[in-house]
């Protein structure tokens, strides 16, 4: 680890020795959430505190709350080790495919069921901050999965799930890109997805489907080109091709009502893949950042 506290690397030898106890990763998150002395107590909101009871944690000089550094994060109340949940976040954000639950059981002896619960937890922290929309070039397309239907053309969605993707087109190659899921193909269900992720100032291209064309209003700079059986979206087509076969190979199925968690837990790594030695902090950040989800919000 860096003075900082932060880890760097892939390296799975260096995690574990950065985190071969309980104490270390405690010592970690409680530098996480507390970085820069920006201690606020939970109850009163007072700001000087003493060290408390519990590994780590900070008790209030003024209504005495003793709060963890799990206390308020998403490692709030976890079946588990505050251990075993680094080396799982640690191997989800780091493998180049991530883990399904039934691979996370076998390796840490844990019910599959609860490392579901776990990895749904990791991919909510997962999803993007949409505070930076891509700008430049961007691809925009449509894509459907789910069963025997996903090979049949055109839009009508019947039982399988719908998906628009926006990938940004760099000197050299492809930059970021984003996923979400949609009822349907009409410019009502893809607005909330360009005003989220995609700049108005943005070239913007897509294939010529009628969907797109109210969108022109607000965007300025779409283009509609002929598809051409794909070959004039070549780097978006290999996109959601990899992003299929990661979902048939790792996870093989996952509902309609799980289907975001997946496609952000993919672009997670995806828009990391330059800054791999930092995904791990990254997201121990962001799970230190989002408020507890309990077993009731994921049934």
């Amino acid at each position: 680890m860096n003075e900082r506290s932060q880890f760097i690397g892939v390296n799975s030898i260096k995690f574990y020795e950065a985190f071969s106890t309980e104490e270390q990763c405690y010592q970690y998150l409680a530098d996480v959430k507390w970085k820069d002395k920006s201690y606020h107590c939970r109850k009163c909101g007072h700001i000087k505190y003493y060290k408390g009871v519990k590994p780590f944690s900070r008790r209030c000089m003024k209504c005495k709350y003793d709060e963890s550094p799990t206390a308020g994060t998403m490692f709030d109340k976890c079946k588990f080790s505050l251990h075993l949940a680094f080396h799982i976040a640690f191997k989800i954000s780091t493998k180049k495919k991530g883990m399904s639950s039934l691979e996370l059981s076998q390796e840490f002896e844990l019910r599959q069921m609860t490392c579901w619960e776990f990895k749904w937890k990791i991919q909510q922290a997962m999803q993007s901050s949409k505070l930076h929309p891509i700008n430049g070039i961007v691809h925009v397309d449509e894509f459907y999965i789910g069963g025997e239907e996903e090979s049949k053309r055109g839009r009508s969605k019947g039982d399988k799930k719908l998906v628009i993707v926006a990938l940004e087109l760099v000197e050299g190659g492809v930059g970021r890109a984003y996923a979400q899921c949609i009822s349907n193909a009409s410019a009502s269900s893809f607005r909330p997805f360009f005003e989220t992720y995609i700049s108005k100032d943005a070239k913007i291209i897509t294939d010529e489907w009628k969907g797109y064309i109210p969108l022109k209003k607000d965007y300025p700079n779409l283009e509609q080109l002929k598809s051409e059986n794909g070959k004039s979206f070549q780097d978006i087509h290999i996109h959601i091709m990899n992003l299929k076969g990661w979902l048939r190979g790792i996870h093989h199925h996952c509902s309609r009502e799980r289907l975001q968690g997946y496609l952000d837990e993919y672009h997670f790594r995806y828009n990391r893949r330059s800054k791999m030695d930092t995904i791990f902090d990254s997201l121990i950040n962001n799970m230190v950042n989002n408020n507890p989800i309990r077993l009731q919000s994921i049934n």
